[in-house]
This record gives structure tokens, sequence and C-alpha cells, in this order.
């Protein structure tokens, strides 16, 4: 099954409606965060590690909508535009929306567990847009992408490389005790948990177009069966001829000769006939 086409509601949108809404919240929040009241924002909704004392339930969420600097918002938005646009217009409003929190949510949990004793906040969407560059790879193997807008690479080998970059600059960074300010690990995350929501999803659309063609057949036996049903009725109803003394004598002799399992189909019914009228 090819999971690029389980949702197709309508052509390529320039900008899709989760994705503005998206873009929209996230330079209206930084914006707020150019205020006055931009630390105390900043503070509260930063994703903290769980043993600073900081950490809040609601920042598994608000983090995705805080950034660092104006180039650090615009890269991410830019990112998410140009891979969740065609993934949008094919999965629809409300999917596209469900993965894309369930990948930044998710992404949160993976850098609270790999972050433990670290005293720094996260802050950004790149974890739920890794998790975007994720499902465009899966869905567009072998669409090229231009890195730096000059050498043309497919997406599949693109989105590896991401990934493969990732993981080495995390354990990196992390066994040498270094205080990046790259959350590698929620990137990592990000793309984790974005394959595993897909793998489940693709299987639950596999099983329900197999469920459908199964229904599909059940209905054509039934279609078929009815239309053998009433020749067959006819033919059960139809008056057969009386088996004659002669006929019950040479079955009676064949089942003593070579027992009842010797009998044919008919001679069977024959002799059930035969008895009864007896």
């Amino acid at each position: 099954m090819n999971y690029s086409q389980p949702y197709s509601p309508g052509g390529f949108q320039f900008m899709p409606p989760a994705i503005k809404t998206i873009i929209l919240l996230n330079v209206a929040v930084f914006l707020l965060q150019m205020t006055p009241y931009g630390d105390s924002i900043s503070a509260l909704g930063a994703l903290w590690p769980v043993g600073s004392g900081n950490f809040r339930i609601w920042q598994p969420v608000t983090y995705m909508f805080l950034h660092g600097g104006g180039t650090h918002l615009f890269f991410n938005m830019f990112a998410l535009w140009m891979f969740g646009a065609e993934i949008e217009t094919h999965w629809g409003t409300r999917q596209f929306n469900i993965y894309y929190f369930v990948c930044g949510i998710g992404a949160a949990t993976i850098n609270l567990l790999a972050t433990m004793g670290n005293p720094y906040p996260t802050v950004g969407a790149s974890g739920a847009i890794y998790g975007v560059l994720l499902a465009f790879g899966m869905m567009f193997p072998n669409r090229y992408i231009f890195l730096y807008f000059l050498f043309p690479v497919k997406a599949k080998y693109f989105i590896a490389g991401y990934a493969l970059i990732e993981f080495v600059s995390g354990f990196g960074s992390r066994a040498m005790g270094s205080g990046s300010n790259i959350a590698h690990f929620a990137h990592l995350g990000g793309m984790l948990i974005g394959f595993l929501f897909i793998t489940i999803k693709r299987t639950d659309w596999s099983w329900s177009e197999l469920l459908g063609k199964k229904r599909e057949l059940v209905e054509k036996i039934r279609s078929y069966s009815k239309k053998k049903e009433g020749p067959r009725l006819h033919q059960q109803n139809r008056i057969t001829p009386p088996v004659s003394e002669s006929e019950i004598n040479i079955i009676l002799d064949k089942i003593s000769e070579h027992g009842y399992a010797s009998l044919s189909q008919e001679e069977r019914r024959k002799l059930l006939k035969a008895s009864g009228k007896r």
C-alpha cells in the first residue's frame, strides 16, 4: 500500500490551514517574547528538566511555540511549510494536527529523559518539525530535495542523513560533556515518535483495506449463493423416479461385501429413500 495516498482531500495548497495556523501562533508568541513579559513567558513556557524545579505539566506543549531568536523561528517555520504543506494536503488538516503534536510532545518526553540533571530549558518546534521531515521522507522517498539549493538528493537519503547527524551529535556532545544549546535528543525523539506513529497508522490503514476487501468478497459470495439457491431448491424438490427392488438388492449386496463406506452418494440417497418408504 502506498502510504502517500491514504488521504487526498484535494489538490496541493500553498498554505494549508494547519500550517498557516501553526506559523501564525509561533510568530505571535515570538512577538510576545519581545515584550516586557517575554522573560516570564519563556520561563513558564519553556521545557525545563524535571529535576530543575521549574518543570510544569503544560511545558511539553508550550515549548513548541517558543524560540530562541528570529533565525531559529524563521528556519523552523520555513521547514514546516516546505515539508509540511504537501503532507497536510494528502492527510487532511485533522490528521496532520494530530501527527504534529504527537511528534512534538513525544520529542519533549524523550528530551526530558535524556537531559535529566541538565539545568537548561528547551524551546522550539524542531522536535515536531523533525517528525514532519521524517513523514515527508516516508511519503515521498524518491522526491529530490536540493541541498543548499544546488545539489539534488533523494528525500529518503536526505532524511536519513539528518537522523544520522543528530544521532552522532547528540551522543557525541553527551559523551564529551559539552553544553550544546541544540536539543539533538528532541530532534531524534520527534523522528522516532513520527516513525512509530506512521508505522502503526499504516498498519491500521492496511487492516482497514483488508477488511474492506473481505467484506466485498463476502458480499460477492452471498450474491452468488442467492443466484444458485433457486435452481438448487428446484432440483431438490422435483419428483424423482422410485427406487426399484433390484437396485436395493444390489446396494445391499455391496454393503455386505465392502461395507457401507463403499457406497456412493447416489446409492446412499436411494437406500435412504427406500428405507423411508418401508
